[in-house]
C-alpha cells in the first residue's frame, strides 16, 4: 500500500502542469510590484507592509497560493459534479449584493466581509459559469447547433450576466460575451462570429460617416456579389437579404447609440473613436496613461522614478490602469516581457485543453483562455486609449483581492483537471 501511495504521488507531481504554475507566479509577482509602484507610500515602504494596498495585495496573492494547493488536492470528479451548486452559490451572491451590496464607483457589485476587505461575486460567477457550460456541453447528446441546446447554453451564460448588469457593471458584463469563442470550439457556425465582427464594425463606422454614405456602399458591394454569382440563386439570396439587413442596422444604429447608451458612456466612446476632445474631462484618464506609458520609452525610468505614477497623474492605476505603471517604470521592453507572458499562458492553456481525452476538460480550458483573453485585451487597449474606459482588471496583475482569487481558481482548476488527462470525466 505504501509503494502504491508513493507511485501516486509521485505521478500527481509529474502531471502537474508546472509551466501554468510558473507563469501564474511570475505575473502575481510583476503585479504585486507594479502595485507597489503605482501607490508607492514612502511612510509605508516595506512592500509587506499589510497597512497599505501593497500589503494586502501580498496577502491575496498568499491565500491565493493556499487556494491553488487546496484546489490540486481535490477530486476531479469532485469538481465537475459540484458544477452546479458552485453556479447556484454564485447566482445566489449576485442577488444578494443587488440588495446589501456595497456601491463603489457607481457599482453596487461588493459585499463587505468586515477588516476592509470584500467580496465581489461577478468575478467568481466567470468560473462557475466556465464549469457548468463545460458540464452542460460535455453531456451526452448535446450539441451546440441544436436549437434546445443552445436556448440552454444562452441560458447558462445570460443569467449571471443580467444580474451583473443591474450593478450595473458593463465591463463584467461583457467579459462573458467572451464565452462565444468556446461555443465556436465546439461547433457553433463561424457565421456567428462573423455576424458579431460585422455588427461592430458597421456600428463603429455608422458614428463616424454618414449612413447614407455607408447604405450606397452595401448596395455596392451586395450589386457586386450578386453579378459575379449570377448563376447561384441561392447565393444571390442571401447577399440580398444580408445587405437589407446591414442596411436597417446602420439606418437605426446612431438613434440606439443616441437613446440606448448613457451620456457617460456616449462621451468616453466618442473620445476612443475621435468624435470629441475632452483632456481635462471624460478623456483625463487615458489622456495621463498614454503619457504614462509613452513617457517610459525603451527601457522605462526605472522602479519607483515614473513620474506620472509617484504624483498620481493616474487615477485608479492600481486597478484598471495598472498597465501604466508596467509602460511608464520599465518601457518598451518590460510592456513586451509582460505581453509575451500573458501570450505564452494563453497559448499553454489552448495546449492543455487540445490534449485532453475528457471533453470537459478541453471545454473548460477554453472557457478559462476566452476570459483570460477579453481581459488582457480590453484592459490594455483601455490604457493605450484604443477602447473606452468599462472598468476590467489586468489579470493577476490589477489590485484586488475577489480579482486574484477568481483567477487563481480559474486556472488551478485547469490545472488540477489536466493532471488527471488520462481520465475520462
Amino acid at each position: 500500500m505504501s509503494n502504491y501511495n508513493n507511485h501516486n504521488q509521485r505521478s500527481f507531481f509529474f502531471n502537474v502542469d508546472w509551466v501554468m504554475v510558473f507563469l501564474y507566479l511570475a505575473l502575481c509577482t510583476i503585479g504585486w510590484f507594479n502595485i507597489h509602484a503605482a501607490v508607492y507610500d514612502e511612510k509605508h515602504p516595506s512592500i509587506i507592509d499589510i497597512s497599505t494596498v501593497y500589503g494586502k495585495q501580498f496577502i491575496y496573492i498568499m491565500v491565493g497560493i493556499v487556494v491553488g494547493m487546496i484546489i490540486l488536492l481535490l477530486e476531479s470528479r469532485f469538481l465537475a459534479a459540484l458544477a452546479p451548486a458552485f453556479y447556484a452559490i454564485t447566482t445566489l451572491l449576485l442577488l444578494v449584493v443587488l440588495v446589501i451590496g456595497k456601491n463603489v464607483g457607481g457599482n453596487q457589485a461588493w459585499i463587505n466581509m468586515g477588516g476592509g476587505f470584500r467580496l465581489q461575486p461577478s468575478e467568481f460567477a466567470k468560473f462557475s459559469t466556465c464549469l457548468l457550460l463545460a458540464r452542460y456541453l460535455s453531456s451526452v447528446n448535446v450539441k451546440v447547433t441544436e436549437l434546445k441546446s443552445f436556448a440552454i447554453v444562452a441560458a447558462i451564460i445570460l443569467v449571471p450576466m443580467l444580474l451583473i448588469k443591474l450593478q450595473p457593471d458593463d465591463g463584467s458584463t461583457l467579459v462573458f460575451f467572451s464565452l462565444i469563442f468556446v461555443l465556436y470550439r465546439e461547433g457553433l457556425s463561424p457565421y456567428f462570429l462573423v455576424t458579431i465582427a460585422t455588427t461592430i464594425i458597421l456600428f463603429i463606422t455608422s458614428q463616424l460617416y454618414n449612413e447614407y454614405y455607408i447604405a450606397g456602399i452595401i448596395i455596392a458591394i451586395t450589386t457586386l456579389i450578386a453579378y459575379l454569382n449570377k448563376r447561384n440563386r441561392q447565393t444571390i439570396f442571401k447577399a440580398l437579404v444580408a445587405g437589407i439587413v446591414c442596411i436597417g442596422f446602420v439606418l437605426v444604429a446612431k438613434p440606439i447609440y443616441n437613446h440606448g447608451l448613457k451620456q457617460h458612456q456616449r462621451a468616453r466612446i466618442d473620445v476612443v473613436l475621435g468624435i470629441t476632445s475632452d483632456t481635462r474631462g471624460v478623456g483625463y484618464n487615458q489622456n495621463q496613461s498614454k503619457i504614462a506609458i509613452g513617457s517610459g520609452r525603451l527601457w522605462g525610468k526605472g522602479y519607483l522614478k515614473g513620474t506620472q505614477t509617484k504624483y498620481a497623474f493616474v487615477p485608479e492605476q492600481s486597478t484598471d490602469f495598472i498597465f501604466c505603471t508596467v509602460g511608464e517604470e520599465w518601457g518598451f521592453a518590460g510592456s513586451v516581457v509582460v505581453l509575451g507572458l500573458y501570450l505564452f499562458l494563453l497559448l499553454r492553456i489552448i495546449f492543455i485543453a487540445e490534449r485532453q481525452r475528457a471533453p470537459f476538460t478541453r471545454i473548460y480550458g477554453y472557457g478559462v483562455a476566452s476570459i483570460i483573453f477579453f481581459h488582457v485585451i480590453i484592459n490594455i487597449a483601455m490604457a493605450i486609449g484604443v477602447m473606452p474606459v468599462i472598468g476590467i482588471p489586468l489579470p493577476l496583475i490589477s489590485y484586488g483581492g475577489s480579482s486574484l482569487i477568481s483567477f487563481t481558481i480559474l486556472i488551478f482548476v485547469l490545472i488540477k483537471l489536466d493532471s488527471n488527462r488520462m481520465g475520462i470525466i
